[in-house]
């Protein structure tokens, strides 16, 4: 039998060899040659957490928090490195959101 890390170790590399991880490194260093976008980015992404985590802690969401983060992503989408890495990460998310669905269903965990 199969030590369980090895097989982890495994899917990881092989997670790297779909076209959706080389995109989504390939947006990733793309990004981080822009400092601008790239910084613009991180701004976007910590306001964004941030008004998740609040959020998701039952804390009353702040309308203004809110219209902020509207109007970087209204930004953010239009600039086409940033867009670009949007839509890499997503698609990166979605096979790895995947991944754990399998493994839950497989040992029954919701």
């Amino acid at each position: 039998m199969q030590n369980v890390y090895d097989l982890a170790h495994e899917l990881v590399r092989s997670l790297k060899e779909t076209d959706q991880f080389k995109d989504f490194a390939d947006a990733q260093k793309a990004l981080k040659e822009n400092e601008q976008v790239y910084n613009m980015m991180n701004d976007f992404q910590q306001k964004s957490m941030e008004f998740q985590t609040k959020t998701m802690m039952g804390e009353q969401p702040d309308m203004d928090a809110l219209d902020q983060i509207q109007k970087l992503y209204g930004i953010v989408i239009s600039d086409p490195l940033a867009s670009g890495y949007l839509n890499a990460q997503m698609a990166l998310q979605t096979i790895i959101a995947d991944i754990y669905k399998i493994i839950g269903e497989a040992v029954d965990v919701e």
